[in-house]
């Protein structure tokens, strides 16, 4: 059995800076890190490694030069993969979900894979897209928002997907692709042998060609920028009858 789980590397929040002047966010100072749900993708796959016993567990990204950190990918494979595929180019920085999701496909079919596991969304974007779009690229079944696996053998996936009013069951045969939420587990801090192992473990570097892609298509990002601050107008509004209601309801569209 052989489980790819997939990550993105994305800027620490707590790196990023704002431009006092005009708002803008500043991330040049801002290390990379993996997407807090893709941790939770990764102690999925691992946790399936545990229970199998004999399966292998591929981490993989698609990216630009944050890939190339070794100290990156050293976190990755701490986390229980038993080896990790890059595939890096400079035009992958701002590549659309469509087009990351033809570069994880390319990649999982040539490496080859009974499942791939991964995260409900990217802490950066959270556009929710790419896990779906790798299983319609391969032609194989897809569900997202998976919050437990229930069972999983050499030919069939069966997974819970917690929904507003219910929980469906569902099954589904393998190869598939699934996206896990964060309600699955909880990922687990690594341990200092795994770290120290980590550096053991094979790293495949590819590029777009590797993988028979061209060209990939690119967003443009206009301007990101946060929120101008307001001081707070300390109004105290006492009681609760109409009068005071009034007043709230008066005080909340001077704001909006």
């Amino acid at each position: 059995m052989k489980i790819i789980t997939c990550y993105k590397c994305v800027p620490d929040e707590q790196d990023i800076a704002i431009n006092n002047a005009d708002g803008t966010l500043d991330f040049s100072k801002a290390d990379s890190k993996i997407s807090q749900y893709d941790l939770n993708a990764i102690e999925a796959a691992c946790q399936l490694k545990q229970q199998l016993g004999d399966a292998q567990v591929v981490a993989m990204s698609v990216g630009g030069k944050a890939l190339t950190n070794a100290k990156g990918r050293k976190d990755v494979l701490s986390r229980g993969p038993d080896e990790l595929i890059v595939v890096i180019d400079d035009q992958f920085e701002q590549a659309l979900p469509q087009h990351t999701a033809t570069a994880l496909a390319a990649a999982a079919q040539k490496s080859g894979f009974d499942l791939l596991i991964c995260g409900d969304g990217s802490s950066d974007l959270y556009a929710q897209q790419v896990g779906l779009l790798v299983g319609e690229a391969l032609n194989i079944p897809a569900i997202n928002g998976v919050s437990k696996i229930l069972s999983l053998t050499d030919s069939t996936l069966t997974v819970e997907r917690e929904l507003e009013d219910e929980v469906e069951t569902l099954s589904i045969p393998l190869p598939a692709v699934i996206a896990v939420s964060t309600d699955i587990n909880t990922p687990q801090i690594p341990s200092m042998k795994a770290i120290l192992g980590a550096a053991k473990k094979p790293v495949q570097v590819w590029s777009p060609a590797d993988i028979g892609l061209n060209s990939v298509s690119a967003y443009s990002t206009q301007q990101v920028a946060a929120p101008k601050q307001r001081k707070r107008q300390r109004v105290v509004i006492e009681g609760d009858g109409e009068e005071q209601i009034a007043a709230f309801v008066e005080n909340l569209r001077k704001i909006i």
